[in-house]
């Protein structure tokens, strides 16, 4: 099992920067792999690609563009570029996104997510490994009159998606490579999300999918105060019905409650808990939550734990 970060330096003076320079702590405290999520601001695959090429060795991904407002060509050739600069160690997260940013961003109706993902997914795939595609779907058309290949990206882009829901999951299984659970427990993934991910994948004659966990959580020794912290900055996934539905199948009835918050021997046991529950990767966000000093002190835990 490796284990990774996601790297938010979004208040900084300079973005790029400053996940520059976290990226290259990340690779020196041990830890395998840099993620960054996608909302308004920056773009993730190109910071990907850049940190990539700063801090050579380290895995680099995406979690999650949302596939409404976007075009499997366009992120075709992101995902392409971000291979191609980091040799082969770029992984392309999708989602469903919201609805609440979906209509009020895009201006688009947020209208039969999982038919759009299996579209999208299925075009991105020739595309990827191709560099050609002809597909004609009820939702989206995706051809190449010319070519759409990215020398030096390979045969491929790692497909992974943001999947919890039964739907989207047997979705992932089908036609993705795996997927990038968040706030889901481990009780959560071992009795649901695993078994209908890997049962889709093997009903499709897949290979099993990876298992990207992602999971909030710091390391301190004031768990309370941090917890309450969580809790305000996270309540805003209780208003979204499946975040709200994998926290209670995690047994917890905030998002807090799923957190990761702890002394290293607490926060090491639950590792092993995800790791128990079937994720493959780990990896840890929010770990800025209680300052500078506790963020260093979570990643050399992680460090030590994906070594």
């Amino acid at each position: 099992m490796t284990v990774g970060v996601a790297l938010n330096a979004a208040d900084a003076d300079n973005q790029i920067d400053a996940t520059v320079s976290l990226a290259r702590e990340a690779s020196a405290a041990g830890l395998r792999s840099a993620w960054f999520g996608q909302t308004f601001g920056a773009d993730s695959p190109q910071l990907a690609a850049i940190v990539g090429r700063e801090v050579p060795g380290l895995q680099v991904g995406t979690s999650a563009i949302p596939v409404f407002g976007r075009h499997p060509l366009l992120v075709s050739s992101q995902a392409q570029t971000a291979q191609a600069a980091t040799h082969g160690r770029y992984h392309l997260g999708l989602a469903l996104g919201t609805k609440l940013l979906t209509e009020a961003g895009f201006g688009i109706p947020f209208e039969r997510p999982v038919a759009r993902l299996r579209e999208f997914l299925t075009a991105l795939r020739q595309l990827t490994e191709t560099g050609t595609a002809d597909f004609h779907g009820e939702l989206l058309t995706a051809a190449t009159p010319m070519s759409a290949r990215v020398p030096g990206a390979g045969s491929g882009v790692p497909l992974l998606v943001a999947a919890m829901g039964p739907q989207a999951l047997k979705a992932s299984g089908e036609l993705a490579d795996g997927i990038l659970p968040y706030l889901a427990g481990p009780r959560a993934l071992a009795e649901h999300i695993v078994p209908a991910v890997t049962a889709a994948a093997e009903a499709a004659g897949r290979p099993a999918p990876r298992v990207v966990a992602l999971v909030h959580g710091v390391v301190t020794d004031d768990a309370d105060s941090v917890r309450e912290t969580a809790a305000e900055q996270l309540a805003f996934y209780e208003r979204i019905p499946s975040y709200a539905r994998v926290i209670g199948l995690s047994g917890a009835t905030r998002a807090a409650d799923v957190a990761v918050i702890g002394d290293e021997k607490a926060v090491a046991a639950e590792v092993r808990r995800y790791r128990d529950a079937g994720a493959t990767e780990v990896v840890f966000s929010g770990t800025e939550i209680a300052g500078e000093a506790a963020r260093r002190r979570t990643w050399s835990l992680l460090g030590e734990l994906a070594g």
